[in-house]
């Protein structure tokens, strides 16, 4: 059975580097009904676009778990998470109480009890409240209380920082020692004794031994990940490195211990191997922190958000939890709380700070029948508002997953990396080998030839390429949607970079989309009021922008508007209407060159209209001109600023409009437009993006409407202004929050600073593996007599990552140069 194509994020834990995420990728690819993954190193999560009914997350999650990676499964959808600590709970017979009574209840759909006291219930809020949850624990002896943990992969995170902090302690706490007694001392003309002397090869053993299980994970994923998915990666590199080395080491300290002649502690690599481990673990550690850095911006938006809601249920307010609320219910808001869900205002008036959505500084002012975003601000007033939109249906949470599903994603230039990783651990392989047996062979020793060996594969660790383009394309990302640019993908940040023509709609896109009636001009005898009213009934029913400033000024004349007892809709044309025993028609030239009615003794009128840029609708009752209504649209009051600093970019702009030329080249000439596409029906508008792509330009296409959804989908890149129709917002690739056009040359403008630093990334990453491979395997040892050590190479691998994280971090003091 297939359903429809549904996308989820699944967390990974454990990888260590991009060909980690190149395995899992290319594993969950294979899977029947996983249309396509994408599995980001950085990010750690794997964004796969599958078919319900032929694979579940379960199943994906198991394929994770299989190559020996920890998935983190999203929660599903309507169920909640109940996060507590329960104070009591602290032996397997108290959790083992509270998971019978918790059985018992209707609603519940899963529960983790631990004896350190902690607790995760999974319960359905149609069936169950967390009151009553907490109630029953109560009721048996015990004192839940709400956790502080935030959610299930934060927790994953926090522990897998842990974890590696406690091996990274390990490491350093037993190697330091050892480079001590092996390096530093002699180095500095320090003698031992000669009991601890004699037994240097045991002592040597016995500290690099736990450093080995520190670095337990390198073995695990290198080598028996190496036998399920026959793919070496940066783990196997390390693996064979380190285990090279401390092999050599071992054989050679059981052969002192029998006694054979030849061989010496001298003999030893066991602090190359130890600090090796060291290092990597210490990179690995610094890596997860600055990691967690990058995914700043996501974290901000979901701070932003309400924990509590006051409510009206049975005639009374009640304080609960966010997550209990459900639509329809009725939420009171006093001066100086969050709103906690998405709703419209059914009783009182304030003004609201939405900044932390649109980035708009200035409160907007809110009264019955308008909508209010969750999270936003109320300042002075106090008002009832009725939810809906809740949970993972919120504005702020729907635009947290879309940043989410844009960071998981991958950039086309990244497959540039992901295809050098794939062959890049195989040739190094044998460049260390090959390395290796030329040393030996040309008379070097075997301590000489390992030497190299270990170096070659240390220094040639992936890492750093691997973390060049996610962790930018996570700070692009995340800096635009802190400035209300929503960038749904990394393909899309790429392409921006890329764009030479943009093409605007007019009508609420340059304009404000709110028209009003400037002059109504009789014709066949009617009266303005008549006109009006005839062309205010006509357009009752019409949605169009155009038709709402008609009714708008009826009603401000009082003038009584009936329904018309016929009603068709001629796109990109006008309308027809029966009002009684007249047939209306409504609409441009077009309409009435269908309907065969002759215009020429009002086309200098009309001209003379169009010339000041004002749309003419003409009203013809019974294939009769009764009169002419103009209708104005006003300019977005930064719509000028914005061409302009296109052009400052080298941009083409373009207006595209279902208008006439003339109305069309007026608007153009007030806002220095380079060209205009005028008369263009709504259907058309997708035909004309693609004229201008056959030209060989790169285009992007700037609306809000549903016509301009097709356009928005055949662009190289669709841009969609925030507050325009779901459907334009779904077609487009980059969501504009606010209805600042400013904001598309920001948006160009940080894809451009992003690609930079990718470039300047893979640079010093390729440049990095480039020049240390030959030095490690020994180029310069003829000429100079300096070989690149081990320890020294691994350090300078460790760093490498940690350096490309650090040069994308210095993302977040994005500020743009446009606009300040």
């Amino acid at each position: 059975m297939t359903k429809a194509i549904q996308k989820t994020i699944i967390g990974v834990q454990g990888m260590h580097c991009a060909s980690c995420a190149n395995k899992i990728e290319k594993a969950l690819s294979a899977q029947k009904g996983v249309k396509k993954a994408a599995v980001n190193f950085a990010t750690e999560k794997a964004v796969v676009d599958y078919d319900s009914g032929l694979v579940e997350n379960e199943k994906m999650g198991k394929i994770i778990e299989d190559l020996g990676y920890k998935a983190i499964l999203p929660e599903e959808k309507g169920i909640k998470t109940l996060r507590l600590k329960i104070i009591g709970m602290d032996n397997p017979h108290c959790a083992s109480t509270i998971a019978y009574a918790l059985e018992n209840i209707k609603g519940i759909r899963g529960k983790e009890l631990s004896v350190n006291e902690r607790g995760k219930i999974h319960y359905d809020p149609k069936l169950v409240s967390a009151d009553t949850i907490k109630k029953t624990i109560i009721d048996l002896g015990y004192t839940p209380l709400d956790d502080a943990a935030v959610d299930t992969e934060k927790e994953a995170r926090d522990k897998e920082m842990r974890e590696l902090k406690f091996k990274l302690k390990i490491a350093l706490g037993f190697s330091i020692p050892l480079v001590l007694l092996t390096m530093i001392l002699p180095m500095i003309g320090i003698e031992l004794p000669a009991y601890l002397t004699n037994q240097m090869h045991l002592i040597q053993f016995i500290l690099a031994t736990p450093v080995m299980f520190a670095g337990g994970s390198f073995f695990k994923y290198g080598i028996i990940g190496l036998k399920k998915t026959k793919t070496a990666t940066m783990d196997t590199l390390v693996a064979l490195g380190t285990g090279t080395a401390y092999v050599y080491s071992l054989f050679i300290t059981i052969f002192i211990s029998l006694g054979w002649e030849g061989y010496s502690f001298m003999d030893l690599y066991y602090e190359v191997a130890a600090l090796l481990i060291a290092f990597i673990l210490l990179g690995k550690y610094l890596e997860a922190k600055a990691r967690g850095k990058t995914s700043e911006a996501i974290k901000k938006l979901m701070g932003l958000q309400a924990k509590n809601a006051v409510v009206i249920r049975h005639k009374k307010e009640m304080v609960i939890p966010i997550e209990e609320v459900i639509v329809g219910d009725f939420i009171i808001v006093k001066p100086g709380q969050k709103i906690p869900v998405d709703g419209i205002i059914v009783e009182g008036h304030s003004s609201v700070d939405e900044s932390m959505i649109t980035g708009e500084s200035i409160p907007i002012e809110k009264k019955k029948g308008d909508k209010v975003i969750g999270s936003t601000i109320n300042k002075v007033g106090s008002f009832t508002f009725k939810a809906e939109k809740v949970g993972s249906e919120t504005a702020l949470a729907q635009i947290v997953k879309l940043v989410e599903e844009a960071q998981g994603s991958k950039a086309p230039i990244q497959k540039l990396a992901d295809k050098v990783s794939a062959y890049f651990v195989p040739i190094v392989l044998v460049l260390a080998l090959f390395s290796f047996i030329t040393w030996y062979f040309a008379g070097e020793s075997g301590g000489f030839s390992l030497t190299v060996f270990v170096a070659v594969l240390i220094i040639a660790c992936p890492c750093a390429m691997g973390l060049a383009t996610p962790t930018a394309i996570m700070m692009g990302t995340g800096k635009g949607a802190q400035m209300g640019i929503l960038i749904k993908s990394a393909e899309a940040l790429q392409k921006a970079q890329e764009i030479d023509t943009i093409v605007f709609d007019k009508t609420g896109t340059l304009t404000k989309g709110k028209p009003e009636v400037t002059e109504i001009i009789s014709l066949g005898g009617l009266s303005q009021e008549d006109i009006l009213r005839y062309a205010a009934i006509a357009e009752k029913r019409s949605e169009h922008p155009l038709g709402e400033a008609i009714v708008r000024k009826a009603m401000e004349k009082k003038i009584k508007v009936v329904d018309p007892t016929l009603f068709k809709a001629m796109m990109g044309r006008g309308l027809e209407a029966k009002i009684g025993k007249v047939t209306v028609d409504l609409g441009n030239r077009l309409l009435m060159h269908e309907k065969k009615i002759d215009l020429k003794n009002v086309e200098l009128e009309m001209q003379r209209l169009e010339d000041e840029g004002k749309t003419v609708m003409i009203l013809a009752m019974n294939g009769k001109i009764g009169g002419l209504i103009a209708v104005a649209d006003t300019l977005k009051e930064n719509s000028a600023q914005a061409i302009k600093a296109l052009h400052q970019l080298g941009k083409k702009v373009l207006i595209i409009t279902g208008d006439n030329q003339r109305t069309a080249e007026a608007i153009a000439k007030q806002v220095g437009v380079d060209r205009v596409l005028a008369e263009v029906l709504p259907a058309d508008k997708s035909r004309e993006i693609q004229k201008l792509q056959q030209q060989g330009r790169k285009v992007a296409m700037v609306g809000d409407g549903i016509n301009d959804a097709p356009a928005l989908a055949q662009a190289d890149l669709g841009i969609a202004i925030g507050s325009g129709t779901d459907v334009a917002i779904e077609s487009a690739d980059i969501v504009l929050i606010k209805e600042d056009l400013r904001d598309v040359v920001v948006a160009i403008d940080l894809s451009r600073y992003t690609m930079r630093k990718i470039r300047q990334n893979l640079f010093w990453a390729f440049a990095y593996n480039t020049a240390g491979i030959p030095i490690a395997a020994g180029v310069l040892y003829p000429f100079t007599g300096w070989l690149l050590s081990p320890v020294i190479a691994g350090a300078a691998m460790a760093f490498s990552s940690v350096s490309v994280l650090s040069n994308s971090l210095l993302m977040k003091n994005y500020r743009g140069k446009y606009f300040k």
